[in-house]
């Protein structure tokens, strides 16, 4: 036979010393919001439309003096960076880098002026977006490449990094 195992207790005396009384317990329901708001996600502020397309104004002046690495500082400088052009995917920042630097940032090359137009945001998340716009390549007032791009941005710290890239160019 199996016999009960008794705390010493009674069971109204178990469960009322574990209850907080009651001007404890808006206490501690008062603890539980406070730390409830302590843990939530923190919320960028800002405006990414705005952000962004001060971000890709700030790209193409890059671009246009010749600072390959201020234009490349807007990507993000991890391996899972992705571009995507012409049929090929490249992935990673240093690969990009290097594409760059070999196809227009040639020690002697002429580089066309780098414009970028029609800039449109769309926030994903509070720190996720979606940017859909024009580039145009100029030498003098004679257009050279055009066509269209998306970038998936992500808000790292205060700023908004590249990590995906998808351009097209215009048929010629």
């Amino acid at each position: 036979m199996a016999r009960a195992i008794s705390l010493g207790r009674s069971r109204g005396a178990f469960q009322s010393s574990f209850l907080p009384k009651s001007g404890s317990m808006y206490r501690a329901w008062y603890l539980v919001l406070a730390v409830a708001a302590c843990s939530a996600p923190k919320v960028p502020l800002g405006d990414p439309q705005a952000e962004i397309a001060a971000m890709l104004v700030r790209s193409a002046a890059d671009w246009n003096r010749g600072d390959l690495a201020g234009f490349m500082g807007d990507y993000a400088k991890d391996s899972m960076t992705t571009y995507v052009s012409g049929g090929h995917v490249q992935y990673g920042w240093q690969a990009l880098y290097d594409h760059y630097r070999a196809g227009y940032f040639t020690p002697g090359q002429s580089r066309d002026s780098l414009r970028f137009e029609d800039v449109r945001v769309r926030p994903l998340t509070t720190d996720l977006a979606l940017c859909t716009a024009r580039f145009k390549l100029m030498r003098g007032a004679a257009v050279t490449a055009s066509g269209p791009f998306t970038l998936i941005l992500q808000k790292r710290g205060d700023r908004w990094q590249i990590i995906h890239d998808h351009t097209s160019a215009d048929p010629k």
